[in-house]
Formats: structure tokens, sequence, C-alpha cells
């Protein structure tokens, strides 16, 4: 038999490759003379850079940033030729951030912006920026601000660009040609002063998302994800109104209303400021991620796919690296099975997946911590189970 081992990676468990590791551990102790293919993915979000890396041999380029919170800090972004991709969450996302330091009315995607201007700095022709996992509800001003845009309030000063400040935002100036290399006027810190600010108007990078979420309202980006951000229930409704009166100001002084779009409201608002002040076309994540890694040209003679996730649920089937995984396995009639951390999805929407089957580690009544803690031994184990079965 050849088998595939496709999976995705597991929060706060393990890495993609990782994960590939554990399952072919299983594999070859069910059937040691099976040929085994390792395919590490991601959907986009956290990990995808590392992943692609893998596959295409490129480089991880190291940059000091803002954090946040406008720490400095050093994330890096994925180049292979002339191409870049960005995780937004190396440098904005919740993980960067203690419990106690995570309130999305004082975040920033400001260090997100100045991963993309280093990228583009450096000659860099095509850029795919994966935006999940933010701490930040600022609507894309920070990463804007540090491409060169202003965000100015009634007396025309310099907002710094965060959450709370939204509401106050009058003005709203593109970056200045002729001022190209400076910093405009804000009490912000740029390590990356020495770049000049480039000229984006040329670049339209790819926005990977698989959220759908308008900019605000109740299926906004406030509303939906805030909370897990840190933000209270005020708070929530404070960044809401902050994101509407934004999205009202960018229209009336950019000509184009881009709030209702599909994944406007994806990492608190990012996608908006995305598709507004970097013209960016929003492009399914998971399917990117198979298309650059040539996922279909590495099913071709595979007997068997194994993939898996931290949880498997009903949103999975929606446009998730799982159901794309599916998607095209049944082109080659190669069979899937999925083991998971946990599994919360009923049979039907396993079966509407493209799933043979969907198999968890977390056993049940077990603390969430525990399963998280073996699960490289629950891959090996269910991947052995799974080989032994067949």
């Amino acid at each position: 038999m050849t088998i595939l081992l496709a999976p995705d990676s597991f929060k706060d468990a393990l890495s993609a490759l990782e994960a590939c590791e554990a399952l072919k551990r299983g594999v070859r102790r069910a059937l040691p003379s099976a040929t085994v293919r390792l395919f590490p993915l991601a959907d986009g979000g956290e990990g995808t850079a590392e992943v692609l890396a893998w596959h295409l041999k490129g480089e991880l380029v190291e940059v000091t940033v803002s954090d946040p919170l406008f720490k400095p800090i050093v994330a890096h972004y994925f180049s292979f030729g002339k191409t870049a991709f960005i995780e937004m969450a190396q440098a904005s996302g919740l993980e960067r951030l203690s419990q106690d330091e995570r309130n999305p009315l004082k975040t920033s995607t400001f260090g997100t912006g100045e991963l993309i201007k280093h990228a583009i700095a450096q000659g860099m022709e095509e850029v795919y920026l994966a935006i999940g996992g933010s701490a930040t509800n600022d609507g894309g001003m920070g990463m804007a601000a540090a491409l060169g845009w202003q965000f100015l309030d009634g007396n025309g000063k310099a907002l710094t660009p965060i959450g709370e400040n939204l509401k106050k935002v009058v003005s709203v100036l593109p970056p200045n040609p002729e001022v190209s290399g400076q910093v405009p006027q804000s009490p912000i810190r740029n390590p990356q002063s020495a770049i000049p600010i480039p000229e984006v108007s040329g670049q339209v990078p790819q926005l990977l998302c698989d959220v759908t979420n308008p900019l605000y309202g109740l299926n906004g980006a406030a509303y939906v994800f805030a909370n897990q951000k840190g933000a209270d229930e005020d708070a929530v409704v404070q960044l809401d109104d902050g994101l509407r009166h934004f999205a009202a100001v960018v229209a009336e002084q950019l000509g184009t209303d881009f709030s209702q779009l599909p994944g406007a409201g994806a990492a608190g608002g990012l996608g908006f400021g995305a598709m507004a002040f970097l013209g960016a076309r929003v492009q399914g994540g998971a399917d990117a991620i198979l298309q650059l890694t040539g996922f279909e040209e590495a099913m071709s003679g595979a007997d068997l796919l194994l993939t898996g996730e931290g949880c498997l649920d009903r949103q999975t089937g929606q446009g998730k690296l799982v159901a794309a995984i599916c998607r095209r396995a049944k082109a080659y009639s190669v069979p899937v099975v999925a083991i998971c951390g946990a599994v919360d999805a009923d049979e039907s929407a396993i079966e509407a997946m493209g799933l043979q089957a969907a198999l968890q580690i977390r056993e049940r009544g077990e603390p969430l911590e525990s399963s998280i803690a073996r699960t490289a031994k629950g891959l090996e184990t269910l991947s052995y189970k799974v080989l032994k079965t067949m």
C-alpha cells in the first residue's frame, strides 16, 4: 500500500510535520512494508509558512516588527522566488500576548503591515496574506498605518491605530510618495523606518481567508470574535460601533464600501483593511495551500490518505482544510480517514465531507489538557488501529 499522510497542525500540541511523524510511526507498526509519503498541510493560518518552506524549499525571512502592543519582536515570512507568504499571526496573533495582555481595544495590526512593507521592499511581486488567529480588532488600520496611510482625528492629529480609536477617525490619508521613507507623525515606534514606504498601488495581495463574516453587526468581527480576544460585553459594543463608523468614513473618502463583502470581518477587520487599502483579492486559504504545494500530484498512486486537525466539526465542511482534501481525493478515488483531537460532527456531516471515518484522540470525560498532552501518542495509536483494521 501507498499511504499519504496529510494532516494540519494540532494547536498547542504538534506542528503539521510532527503530526505526520506520529502518524507514520503508527502506520509503520501496522504495515512495515507500506510506502509512506509525508505531506504536512495548513489552511492559511498559523504554521502555514513552515509548511510552505518544507514543500517549496524557500526561505524564512526574519524581521524585527511590532507585536500587537507595539513591542519589538522577531517575526518571519516565507519567500520563494518573487513570492512572499505572510501570516498575520506571526506579528499580530493572539499567541503573541499573555492572557492579561489580551484586549482588542488596545491591540493593532501594525506589525503585519511592517511585514508586508519589508516583503515589497525586498522586491516581492506577489504577496499572499494569511489572516487568522489575530489578537486585534482595528479594521486593518494598523496594517495600513505601517504602509504609510494616516488616520486623523477631528483636530488633524494622527491616531494610534488601535481598536478603541476607530470611532475617532475623521480623515483617511493615503501614502504620500513625496515623503517615501518617512514615518507619519504618530506616537508609534517604527523599527523598519529605514525601509521606504512601498508603492502599494501596484501590489494586489492575495488574501487567504476562509471566514465569510462582514465587518460589523451581530455577525461581524466584534460580536463574533472579539470576546475570545479578551473583550468584555461593553468592549464588544464599543468595537462594533467603531468598525461601523470607520467603514462609513472609509467608504465616503475612498468611494467604495467593502464592509459587507465576505471576509471583511476576518481577523478583527483586517480583511476589510486589506481590501480597502491594498486592493487585496480574497481566496480560500485551504485551496490556495493545496494548489501551492502540488497536493493533487502527491495523491497519484495513493491507496489511502490519513489527515487530521485539532477539532473536526460542522464548520470543517464549509471550506476548511479537511473538506478541501476530501474534494480532491474523491476525484482520484482515494479514501480519506481523519484522526483528530476531537470530533464534534455527527455521522451525516462526516459522510457529507467525504470522509470514510473520523476518529478522535480525546476520550470521553478526559480533560482537554490531558488529551492535548498525548496528541502524538494518540495519532500513532489510532493510525495503527486504522491500518490493522484495513
